[in-house]
């Protein structure tokens, strides 16, 4: 893979996992779950459309927009919001390594969504040894807070918006070819920002009082870790595959660990050692049958005869 494409991996798993840090920051001072996802996702909307007049994006077909909104729903919705309440329950470490399953979930949805991508008895495999990992997790009972905290509750949220970034991930590649990145990251925020707004108001009221360094994390929260890496994410999606493109999997658990430990404090506890390495190494199983599928798939191709030859 280029280079190009593995500093855009890096940047996208950076602006993911300091969503995490600093949501776990932001319930720290006192952010209500719903109003922190709530404003941070209109203000990512803004920041989409003044990029899009200045580049004078043209005005999207009726099935890009139909694309958007599933994007809007499964690609943002589902799962900020249940990461956010993932984070009320476990520290940030422990919600970025379930994450670390998107890759596998990606394939999962890729086996019946992409042609080009099935699901093969490796990959089944490291799927296994993933899930093991999150069952120790879970057995565990460990969740890197130093009091209190719910990993079971952490993980169900956690692991439902996987799937459904799993779902989302599958989808996209399948129309990459219809849609500019950009737009597709300004429908789905524009999408998500109505009903993200009117449940926030109906459910916890107006953001009165939040502080300002809570109004700050949301802020950063817009621009690094929601507007940044959706824009690269799309980006991605038209040039690699999506398992390729869920690789970012492996660095969101990996930043959010150490973010976690170092910014905010977190422990890592044994159970998090044990199960997170057991999901990660699942995750690099998977990767290294995706690629060999992909070589040999290059190979066949190449031993075809071509027309000019026969």
């Amino acid at each position: 893979m280029r280079p190009t494409y593995w500093i855009a991996l890096v940047l996208a798993g950076l602006g993911w996992a300091s969503g995490g840090i600093a949501t776990r920051a932001a319930l720290g001072e006192g952010v209500e779950e719903w109003t922190m996802v709530a404003v941070r996702v209109p203000l990512a909307a803004a920041l989409v459309g003044v990029l899009m007049l200045v580049r004078k994006a043209g005005r999207p077909s009726a099935a890009v927009v139909r694309y958007g909104l599933v994007q809007a729903v499964f690609n943002l919705t589902v799962p900020y919001v249940l990461v956010t309440f993932a984070l009320g329950n476990a520290s940030a470490g422990f919600v970025a390594l379930l994450t670390a399953m998107i890759p596998l979930a990606t394939a999962t949805f890729a086996n019946f969504m992409l042609p080009d991508e099935p699901l093969t008895l490796p990959k089944v495999g490291a799927l296994f040894v993933a899930m093991s990992g999150v069952m120790f997790l879970l057995l565990s009972g460990d969740s890197g807070l130093s009091e209190g905290g719910r990993p079971l509750v952490a993980a169900v949220l956690a692991l439902c918006a996987v799937a459904s970034i799993g779902y989302a991930n599958s989808f996209a590649k399948r129309h990459a070819d219809e849609y500019e990145p950009l737009t597709m990251t300004g429908l789905q925020f524009a999408f998500a920002s109505v009903w993200l707004l009117a449940a926030m108001f109906a459910i916890e009221g107006a953001p009165t009082d939040v502080s300002g360094i809570g109004w700050a994390l949301i802020v950063f929260m817009a621009i690094f870790s929601t507007f940044m890496p959706f824009v690269i994410y799309y980006w991605l999606l038209q040039r690699v595959s999506a398992t390729t493109t869920s690789l970012v999997g492996y660095l969101v658990p990996l930043f959010g660990l150490v973010g976690g430990i170092v910014i905010l404090g977190e422990e890592l506890q044994p159970g998090m050692v044990a199960g997170g390495a057991l999901v990660l190494v699942g995750v690099v199983l998977a990767d290294r049958a995706s690629r060999t599928g992909d070589v040999s798939e290059a190979e066949a191709t190449a031993a075809e005869p071509r027309p000019d030859r026969v």
